[in-house]
């Protein structure tokens, strides 16, 4: 055991393990990130970040272990960091930027109105999106790990780092509230419960 935890790779061997392991798991990264901050800059920073850790501690890495489980419990505990940072600070918002900006020629009048409609039609396709969206965190990301990545409890239970009853509990109760949110939104567009 002593040996794995003091493994060093030659600078080839960390090359081909961040190619061939790490790298077919971006779109994967890509996805899991956006769906934890909701924004697409700040998903391609997170997950920028996590690979940058991920080659800085290669070593730490043991070949043949999931590799997807190890990316995404970098990616989850850089996310909870960054979170908790960013919540302590207060909202900055640079007002002579936005007042640059609609000022400009660049602008165009008539955005407003298009923009309403286009969001109206949007949320009636991606209503299960913005169920799974308006999730807290927690939830969002149990459902996210095992319904849309397909992860088995145990590989959750370590990259959330909680136990297993934790896992299920918390899946558990983020389905129901998807649902909830989903079956108000059925009855509203006319659908029974069967």
């Amino acid at each position: 055991m002593e040996e794995l935890m003091n493994q060093h790779y030659s600078e080839t061997e960390k090359h081909r393990i961040f190619h061939t392991e790490f790298m077919p798991h971006i779109n994967s990264m890509h996805n899991f990130a956006y769906r934890l901050t909701l924004d697409a800059d700040d998903a391609s920073d997170l997950v920028q970040d996590t690979y940058l850790k991920a080659y800085r501690f290669i070593d730490s890495f043991q070949q043949g272990t999931n590799a997807k489980a190890w990316l995404f419990r970098i990616l989850k505990n850089s996310f909870i960091n960054d979170y908790r940072k960013k919540s302590k600070e207060p909202s900055m918002v640079d007002y002579q930027d936005v007042e640059t900006y609609y000022n400009s020629d660049e602008v165009n009048r008539q955005i407003t109105p298009d923009l309403r409609v286009e969001a109206l039609q949007d949320m009636i396709g991606d209503e299960i999106s913005n169920a799974l969206n308006s999730l807290d965190v927690d939830f969002r990301t149990v459902i996210i790990l095992c319904d849309l990545e397909g992860f088995k409890y145990d590989e959750m239970a370590k990259i959330l780092d909680i136990p297993i009853g934790t896992v299920r509990s918390r899946l558990h109760r983020a389905r129901n509230l998807l649902k909830e949110k989903l079956t108000d939104y059925a009855r509203k567009m006319g659908y029974k419960n069967t």
